[in-house]
């Protein structure tokens, strides 16, 4: 038996044009002086302007986020956020935007650099908590789930590895899903960031820790997956297929505290050197990982299956998963999103080496890896 420390997230405020409690939600924190962190493509719409209408005064905006954040991005907002006198931070965006403005709001009153609370054993605790800041988060897409996560990811520039800096405290107090900010979502974002929902799901699902509640929120996250994503990528205005989805993602992001797996070992490094979209190279590899794992997880799957209606086990999970791929020109193979034959020699060691490995349900070694990724490669 396992003994396991369980944890389930915040506060939601969930439903259509909720974005205009954004004062409220201020008010209830004690936020007086918010800065509102963003990515730059969201400051070519409306979002940020009705946001701001909504508070009771134009507030700061920092937009320096990048797909593949970095840790720059963190320091250049603290460095705006120092300035301002801001005293909490509103994440509006994707999973990017939410990670820089979590790590703005961990970052700002610390007296170590961000690298030192990497997520390894009990790193976080040579924070000062106190000085955290409250964080609001409104994702635009449904993918990553890191308005409920405790954790985000961020691009070490020196070292080229992407790392995971993890405090309690980075949780937001407050997750607003609203499917009015994810309308305008282009088809390939939503689809990229649908699969992170659904690879999120699928490895806590099949993550050999024990952990029965983030389990049975896996299996949900993707029956409501599997029953609007294709939905909400042919008609990006269905606002209940977008709701249904924001709600799959938070629940992935709730679900992976059971642990994640070679998806995502393999999808960081590949996003790191290559600049890759995080769902879908997830996406790209999520079939083949699931084929590699088979031995460990058959049988879980064909209890899967039952309950989202798919017949066939894992067997025929593979193929929806490959359906999906099809059907929302998500690349077939790693060598698709210009990964050559030789390169993994160096993601196997990178991967191998990633947080997200000891989840996987087989054990994997750097040997492995380099066997899988070069699956991945040639599809």
């Amino acid at each position: 038996m396992q003994n396991m420390n369980w944890n389930y997230p915040t506060t939601i405020w969930f439903g259509e044009n909720r974005y205009k409690d954004i004062q409220e939600a201020c008010s209830s924190i004690n936020i007086q002086n918010p800065l509102i962190v963003t990515d730059p493509g969201l400051l070519n719409t409306d979002l940020i302007e009705k946001l701001n209408k909504s508070l009771k005064s134009q507030t700061k905006v920092y937009s320096d986020v990048q797909g593949n954040p970095t840790g720059s991005n963190v320091t250049n907002g603290v460095k705006v956020l120092l300035e301002g006198d801001h005293d909490g931070v509103i994440a509006i965006g994707g999973g990017s935007a939410m990670d820089v403005g979590k790590g703005i709001a961990f970052l700002a009153h610390q007296t170590k650099p961000l690298w030192d609370f990497e997520d390894i054993g009990d790193l976080w605790m040579k924070a000062d908590s106190k000085s955290i800041l409250p964080i609001i988060a409104l994702p635009t897409t449904a993918g990553t789930g890191s308005e409920v996560g405790r954790a985000a990811v961020f691009l070490n520039e020196e070292t080229k590895k992407k790392k995971i800096i993890f405090h309690p405290k980075m949780l937001p107090q407050i997750a607003i899903l609203d499917p009015i900010l994810s309308l305008g979502l282009p088809k390939n974002v939503t689809a990229g960031s649908g699969m992170d929902a659904l690879a999120h799901c699928i490895e806590a699902f099949s993550s050999p820790f024990y952990h029965p509640m983030a389990e049975g929120t896996a299996v949900e996250g993707i029956r409501l997956v599997k029953e609007n994503i294709l939905d909400v990528y042919n008609d990006g205005g269905n606002v209940i297929a977008r709701a249904n989805m924001l709600v799959a993602s938070m629940m992935g992001a709730a679900a992976f505290q059971k642990g994640l797996g070679a998806i995502h070992s393999v999808t960081h490094p590949v996003n790191s050197l290559y600049n890759s979209h995080h769902g879908t190279t997830n996406g790209t590899v999520m079939p083949f990982v699931l084929e590699y794992n088979r031995s460990a997880i058959e049988s879980k799957f064909d209890r899967l299956g039952k309950y989202i209606n798919i017949s066939g086990g894992l067997d025929g999970i593979i193929d929806w998963v490959n359906k999906l791929k099809k059907e929302m020109n998500i690349p077939h193979s790693l060598q698709d999103m210009g990964v050559e034959l030789g390169d993994e020699e160096k993601l196997s060691k990178l991967a191998f080496e990633d947080p997200s490995t000891g989840g996987n349900p087989l054990p994997m070694t750097v040997d492995k890896f380099k066997e899988l990724i070069k699956i991945c490669i040639l599809g």
